[in-house]
């Protein structure tokens, strides 16, 4: 039996976990199965501890994405505003698809998520690593219209 010292990984490999999966998936575009077990290989982790850590957070993907990646906060403070399903609702009917899906053009996918640690200035919403707070209706189509400038 190995002492409890011995099952505990290296504190700063695992330090180095959540850098490591964000350049992976700045990397691949998402966490691959290969991304994923390439990290944990790196920094001398079980691969199910790697996921894990993947799947908690929701900066990570799983899947491939659109190019924007729309986070939609659900959160108790974002609800009791009003925000998060009439927010959801307003992109679901503005970008014509559901949540977890991605738009035909590949530029913009809805997600939902618990928490943007925002609740003073919701609703909030997440664009790839940007916060924006306070939303309404009229800053979405602001929004999109300024990320939709930026596609090529």
């Amino acid at each position: 039996m190995q002492p409890l010292e011995a099952k505990i990984a290296d504190p700063a490999k695992r330090s180095m976990l959540l850098t490591a999966l964000y350049i992976a998936q700045e990397q691949y575009g998402y966490l691959t199965k290969e991304a994923i077990e390439r990290v944990a290989t790196r920094l001398g982790l079980p691969v199910a501890d790697v996921y894990s850590m993947a799947s908690f957070y929701s900066l990570y993907r799983l899947q491939p994405t659109g190019r924007y990646v729309l986070q939609v906060c659900e959160g108790l403070s974002c609800h009791l505003v009003g925000g998060a399903d009439r927010l959801v609702d307003y992109l679901r009917k503005k970008l014509g698809i559901e949540v977890g899906e991605t738009t035909p053009d590949g530029l913009f996918t809805l997600q939902t998520v618990q928490c943007l640690a925002s609740c003073g200035t919701s609703p909030a919403m997440r664009v790839n690593d940007a916060l924006y707070e306070n939303m309404t209706a009229e800053k979405v189509d602001e929004l999109l219209d300024t990320l939709r400038g930026y596609h090529v």
